[in-house]
């Protein structure tokens, strides 16, 4: 019999699984709410463009059409890569467009027995005859609500869309008491670009935020209106964003993304000869990070605006918190037609904003959040049972706790893809796909719950030793290999990729080196 999987989401990693799935036989479902592939891409403001170089940021069997010759390609060619990836391997077929999933239930076992379990699922297939999910999905044409009963969830809803992160402020402090317009980064970027255009023109803009969204939202700002209503960028703490990646001549990836290059981090479950020779190699680690913070620094000027980051750029890139700065953007600094202010509170009053400890206010017409997005909670609230919702969110002081950043050990019958951070998300959310894929084919099984919830605790312990207060990001962008070699050896694939002794210890690792 043929089994049906809900592919929640017909964004990158959406269109991942829809195509592994298919390889394997299986017949895929995709819900996407929007009337497109592409996720994010979709809706972007004017200026984006990649964030990491192209040669990470691509599908393993479909390379880059040679008429796209940049390293950072703009958004409009990014969405028109994915498309033509979706048509060539014939996904659109497969896919409900303008489809929300309303939630999802599962209809099987009681929680007491599921609670009782040893092994995910009860007997560590990913299948069973005993429980199903039923997927509740309204129709955003006609309203009507729908539900398909499937014998696998694969949940790829993401983090950086859906649900707008906005801060809350006490009575009368907040936006209400602007008399201007608040947006959150979602509703500009909805907007079509002629439309967006109009809205901020001759706009004194306010900008709360620091990672790529708000730079570019603050570059458009600029273009539109120089000096005269300079854009001011409201930002907590300074991060090491960079200008490129070639600090001082030499290659970012070959630093940061090679085998010997995590040889420097400790790594969750590594022996006693990797935990030391991490240990010995502390101070080249403190090194590499000095080295780049050094260049970042004087390319940007970073000193001359009070921009230094008081933390190491290591610690960033653990934290996926990098972002490419967008060609002169500290120019613009420079000319005043952008405004940086460390604001780590403030708050609103009827001509504009006021930092606190400040008397004077910061007058604006428009403030625009890019703040992000509340991706776990969006991700709890597909479920519509309690003790689902309460599985997935785990403990307070842990990160979305999920084995192989994937599988959460107590929920049956499902998986999350795209959900943890890396330094290119299409990258890892492919050797996910393929990884979910042999499991569903029956390749593998999975340890027990026990085993899988110990070494959930693991990677936790790491997050939270790199990434510091970020580790609910669940970024793996300093482990990348280390983690792709753990997805390997469960497939059993060779982890070592690399042709020769000193490719495999010092070349950067990318999408092809996982070719079949």
């Amino acid at each position: 019999m043929e089994r049906q999987v809900a592919v929640i989401g017909a964004g990158i990693s959406g269109l991942l699984a829809c195509k592994y799935t298919l390889s394997k036989g299986f017949h895929p479902i995709v819900f996407e709410s929007q009337s497109s592939v592409g996720g994010v891409w979709t809706k972007t403001v004017e200026t984006t463009k990649l964030q990491t170089p192209k040669p990470l940021y691509q599908f393993s069997d479909f390379p880059w059409p040679s008429s796209v010759t940049e390293d950072f390609p703009n958004q409009h060619k990014v969405l028109d890569y994915v498309q033509s990836y979706a048509q060539h391997f014939h996904l659109l077929k497969h896919i409900k467009f303008n489809t929300k999933v309303a939630g999802i239930e599962y209809e099987g076992p009681q929680d007491e027995e599921i609670q009782s379990w040893s092994l995910w699922g009860g007997t560590g297939e990913p299948f069973s005859s005993k429980g199903k999910w039923n997927v509740i999905v309204e129709d955003l044409k006609t309203l009507a609500t729908e539900v398909f009963q499937v014998d696998f969830v694969i949940v790829c809803v993401g983090r950086f869309s859906g649900l707008p992160n906005i801060p809350e402020f006490p009575p009368n402090k907040g936006p209400e008491a602007f008399h201007g317009k608040v947006i959150h980064f979602m509703d500009y970027a909805a907007m079509d670009d002629e439309k967006a255009a109009e809205f901020i023109k001759d706009k004194r803009v306010v900008v709360v935020g620091f990672q790529k969204s708000a730079l570019d939202i603050a570059m458009e700002c600029s273009a539109a209106n120089g000096g005269e209503n300079p854009c001011t960028v409201f930002y907590r703490t300074a991060h090491w964003n960079v200008p490129d990646y070639h600090p001082w001549g030499f290659s970012l990836a070959h630093m940061y993304l090679s085998r010997f290059s995590e040889f420097m981090v400790h790594k969750p479950g590594e022996g006693f000869l990797l935990g030391l020779l991490a240990t010995i190699l502390a101070p080249l680690r403190w090194a590499y990070s000095k080295f780049v913070e050094s260049d970042i620094k004087r390319k940007l000027r970073l000193a001359k605006h009070g921009m230094v980051p008081t933390h190491s750029f290591l610690h960033d890139i653990s934290s996926c918190l990098t972002s490419t700065v967008p060609e002169k953007f500290y120019d613009k600094v420079e000319e005043g037609k952008i405004k940086l202010k460390k604001a780590p509170n403030f708050s609103f009053c009827h001509n504009g904003v006021l930092v606190e400890d400040e008397s004077t206010a910061i007058e604006a017409d428009v403030v625009i959040w890019a703040t992000g997005f509340k991706g776990e909670k969006k991700l709890r609230d597909i479920f519509v049972s309690q003790t689902f919702q309460d599985y997935i969110t785990g403990t307070p002081d842990a990160a979305i706790p999920l084995y192989r950043e994937c599988i959460q050990p107590r929920i049956p019958q499902l998986a999350v893809i795209g959900f943890s951070e890396s330094i290119a998300n299409l990258y890892t959310s492919e050797i996910r796909c393929r990884w979910l894929a042999e499991l569903l084919d029956g390749t593998f099984k999975l340890p027990s719950i026990k085993e899988m919830e110990k070494d959930v605790t693991k990677w936790d312990e790491y997050l939270k030793q790199y990434s510091g207060e970020y580790y609910r990001r669940k970024c793996i962008g300093a482990l990348h290999i280390w983690y792709n070699d753990q997805l390997c050896k469960d497939m059993g694939w060779n982890p070592r990729r690399k042709k020769g002794f000193f490719a495999e210890l010092f070349d950067p690792y990318g999408p092809l080196d996982y070719v079949p």
